[in-house]
């Protein structure tokens, strides 16, 4: 399976949103309050677009995912209850989302991978993350991808677990 990961484009944003909200809906089944206050939300999107930092996950030119992927680029990691493993450069990601049509099928571990390669296209050693206590999906595959446990951030008042990876 060839998946690419390329920057969205503003006629991207149905596509994406809709994916993104398959995803709240999995995280509300699953009885998570991640994602179940107002965000993401499409302003959102078109936010990290503008900023050329929104990606799409394509595969056979279907979009089947979506990250958003920036550099040193999340002030709330200064505030990091915890300690990172580097203090350097970082590549962050946020919003990992797959399509209900695709999940079982290894996509997010290539998200994953993709933004490896543009960590160490930019010449960045360190990748950045987070997720919710009760998000064990992605939890299992920040561990199975080699990211290290550092320490707790807060986002809209909720702690979240933080992960770095040294490239």
């Amino acid at each position: 399976m060839k998946s690419v990961l390329k920057l969205a484009e503003i006629k991207d944003i149905p596509q994406i949103w809709e994916i993104l909200q398959q995803a709240i809906a999995r995280r509300k089944a699953d009885n998570s309050n991640q994602w179940q206050d107002g965000y993401p939300n499409p302003e959102v999107i078109k936010s990290d677009i503008e900023k050329k930092a929104g990606f799409v996950l394509l595969l056979d030119q279907e979009i089947v995912g979506y990250v958003a992927v920036l550099i040193n680029d999340e002030p709330e990691y200064d505030n990091i209850v915890g300690k990172w493993l580097t203090n350097g450069d970082f590549v962050v990601f946020h919003r990992v989302a797959i399509s209900d049509l695709h999940l079982g099928k290894g996509l997010a571990k290539e998200i994953f991978l993709h933004i490896e390669s543009y960590a160490e296209a930019k010449n960045i050693r360190s990748i950045k993350a987070d997720t919710n206590f009760d998000n064990p999906a992605m939890l299992n595959l920040f561990e199975k991808m080699g990211y290290v446990y550092c320490g707790e951030v807060f986002f809209r008042g909720s702690p979240r677990k933080a992960y770095e990876k040294v490239v």
